[in-house]
Order: C-alpha cells, then structure tokens, then sequence
C-alpha cells in the first residue's frame, strides 16, 4: 500500500464540504443550487479570470417576515352546507372558527348564475335580485358575515365563486343566450357532478356586455358593504374548448383581418388571443374597483400556473407582474403527498412569491369524499416548511367533528399576511 498523501486529502475534503454546505444552504432555502452557486462576472471583461474563480457567499433575504403572518382561511359555501342560511349558523361558525384561529373567511355570494345577496344589477341585468333560496330571502347574509366577522377581526372577503360561469337553464342564460360561449361543433353545456346534475355552461368574456355585467357585479359589492376584498377563483376563465360563439369569432375575425380562429381549440394563437381578452376583462375589473375603494385587496384563488392557461385560459401569472392581483391562494386538492409538494416545488412559485402573498388551498373534504387528517396535516407542514404564507381549507362544513386536530394546527393566533408586510420585510 502507497504512502497517503495527507495535504492532498484535506484539500479533496475541504471542497467536498464547502459543495455539501452550498448544497444544504439551497435546500433549505428552497432556492435551486445553480442560482446560489452562480458568481457575478465582471461586465468589462467577462473572461476575466479572476472575476469567475471568485467565491462569493450569498446574499440571502428572507421571503418573508417572521413576525407571525399566517394566512388561515375558509371558504364558506351555500352548496352542501347550510353554514349561510341563517343569522344564528353563522355567529355558530364565526365564534367556533376565531377559537380555532383562522382569520380570514370567503364566503360565496355569486353561485349557480344568482347573487346571494339583493343585488340591484343582478335584477337590472336578468330580472333576479337573489338567489330564490327561501333561507336568504328578508335579510342580507352578506352584511352578517361582514359584521360577526369584523366582530372577531376576521378579515372577510366577498368569494365570486361562479366568476364567468353559470347554470344551464337559469334566468341568466335565458335572458342573454347570446352571451353564452360554444364548442366548435356548437356545443355549450359542461356536464358535473357525481350523478351529472351539473350542467354549465360558461359567459364569453370578449363580449363587452358580459365584461359590463360582471365588473358592475363586483363593484356593487364593494361600494355597498364594508369589505376587507373580494376574491375570484378558477371559474374566472373559459374552457380552451370554448370560444367559436358568433360574437368571439366576429371579433376575431375582425381584428385579424376576415381570417377564421382555428379550428384546432388548442391552437396556440388562438389560445393567446382568448386569454388576452380575459385579461382585458381583469384590467377593467381590477381598476373600477381601486376607483371605489384604493385599499381593497383583490385575491384570486387559481389552479396551477400551466393548468390554468391550459385548461381555462386564465393567465393569472401575467395578472401578478401587471399589478391586478394582491393575493394567490393557488388550489392544490391533491391526494398524494408527493404530488403535493413536488407541484409546491415548480420554480414559478419562488419568482412569484416576491410579488404577492401565495397560500396554499387545501381539501378538507367533500360531500362524496372524506380526506384524512393526517393528509391534511401533511399538507400544511409541507407549505409552511416550505415559507408559504398559509392556507384556506375548502370548505367549512368537511372541518367536521375534528376541532381538536385543526386547534394542534394553530397554537397560537396569526396577522393574515399581505403587501405591506412584505413590503416591511424588505424595507
């Protein structure tokens, strides 16, 4: 056996230690290692060599203050639940909710083409000022949540949960059929539901009288209650199927000189177009209602950034660099740990996360689906392991009889986080 060379050996080890903890330092940074491992380069002379042998240590700023900001919301609905139909459930859920430690609830009050509260454009625009419910008729829901809500200093956020959606055969198809959006072979109807009793079809947002009646809707809401923002969610999009309605193909072919859309709905032209046209209508929606009220938060509550466009033309992405959105509460109804966290991982959500606030939506449950305890735990240490400001369970009524595991989620009361603490973060 040869002499060891004990100078060369603690040399190897030293580089082999200083690449372990270089590598350690982006893991738990959750930054990919090439971009801690990257050193800046003379721009007078880009070759200089000694310009590239130098090491530099990172400068390393915090995502986020550490001053306990934890998003903690819950959606609120008025479809297999009843949490909304009376005065008294309500109080029910607030006190039971603020001795859990959420701060945030979003309750629908835009579902299967009604208000769920007395809207003058919601009358004006199809002749019904709310939902036919007998539970909501004689009181406004909405002012009652705002209310016991602020109460217990709950931050409350009107949710538009059908956005550009609604039912096939109600009052707002029926007045305004040319506002409904087709497949090319002329189809419009999307079937839903474990036993298809959903059948939806979806508003073109090209048409500037449907870009009227929703920008109108919502600026209702916020001129007349008392809100801390408003929210739009996946719905707020269009099937990449949709889109040959005589009106979008008008103006299609009038902007591209009297050539036809694609037949080919995936077509990636033809998709860029259409998603431009929702994003028109996030601009406009997004400005009238900084004209009213300057301080409301505007929250989207999105699938996955590839997925969105994908599937529903949504190019919320764009949305955040323009400015048009304080708030990501990206839904991630994932049944596999695994996929959980790898789609957590995808490098867009470090680069966005430096703009706005992103929580994470998680699956509590549904009516035909019981979801784990030990899931949902899973998935909130994943993102807070990972520095994401928080979560919303959907929804309120799958917390169930399981008070005890949500209490040992939150042991402490949390500030929802938002742009300015970020904001102070950096300052």
């Amino acid at each position: 056996m040869g002499k060891i060379n004990f100078a060369s050996w603690r040399s190897r080890f030293r580089l082999l230690l200083l690449s372990f903890l270089g590598l350690a330092i982006a893991l738990m940074l959750n930054f990919p290692f090439w971009a801690i491992a990257q050193t800046p380069v003379s721009s007078n002379n880009p070759t200089n060599d000694a310009a590239i042998n130098t090491i530099e240590q990172p400068t390393i700023t915090p995502i986020r203050p550490t001053n306990n900001n934890e998003l903690r919301g819950i959606w609120l609905t008025n479809v297999d639940s009843d949490v909304l139909f009376s005065k008294q459930r309500i109080q029910q859920a607030i006190n039971r909710l603020k001795r859990l430690k959420f701060n945030t609830l979003y309750p629908t009050v835009w579902n299967g083409g009604y208000t769920l509260y007395h809207s003058k454009v919601a009358q004006k625009s199809f002749g019904v000022e709310i939902d036919p419910n007998p539970d909501l008729q004689n009181r406004d829901m909405l002012a009652e949540v705002i209310e016991l809500g602020h109460e217990q200093n709950f931050a409350v956020i009107p949710w538009f949960e059908y956005g550009l959606m609604t039912e096939e055969g109600s009052e707002l198809m029926r007045q305004h059929p040319d506002w409904v959006s087709n497949r090319k072979d002329g189809s419009q109807v999307f079937v839903h539901g474990e036993n298809n009793q959903h059948r939806l079809v979806w508003l073109t947002p090209a048409h500037p009288e449907v870009q009227k009646f929703l920008t109108d809707l919502i600026v209702e809401v916020v001129q007349k209650y008392d809100l801390d923002g408003i929210q739009l969610d996946d719905h707020f999009g269009m099937p990449a199927e949709l889109g040959y309605d005589d009106y979008t193909v008008s103006l299609y072919k009038k902007e591209h000189f009297g050539r036809l859309p694609s037949d080919d709905f995936q077509d990636s032209e033809w998709m860029r177009w259409r998603a431009s046209k929702l994003s028109n209508l996030m601009q406009k929606i997004a400005k009238a209602v900084r004209a009213v009220k300057p301080n409301c938060l505007i929250s989207l509550s999105p699938n996955p950034k590839d997925f969105s466009y994908r599937k529903y033309l949504q190019d919320w992405y764009s949305w955040v660099y323009l400015g048009l959105v304080d708030e990501l509460v990206v839904q991630l109804y994932r049944d596999n740990i695994e996929n959980f966290t790898k789609e957590l991982e995808r490098p867009e959500w470090q680069e966005i996360r430096q703009k706005v606030p992103v929580a994470v939506g998680i699956l509590t449950g549904l009516r035909i689906q019981n979801v784990d305890m030990r899931q949902i735990k899973g998935q909130v240490k994943v993102a807070r392991e990972m520095s994401f400001d928080g979560f919303s369970f959907f929804f309120y009524e799958t917390l169930g009889n399981r008070d005890a595991s949500f209490e040992s989620l939150f042991f402490a009361p949390a500030t929802r986080p938002d742009l300015k603490n970020i904001a102070s973060a950096r300052s």
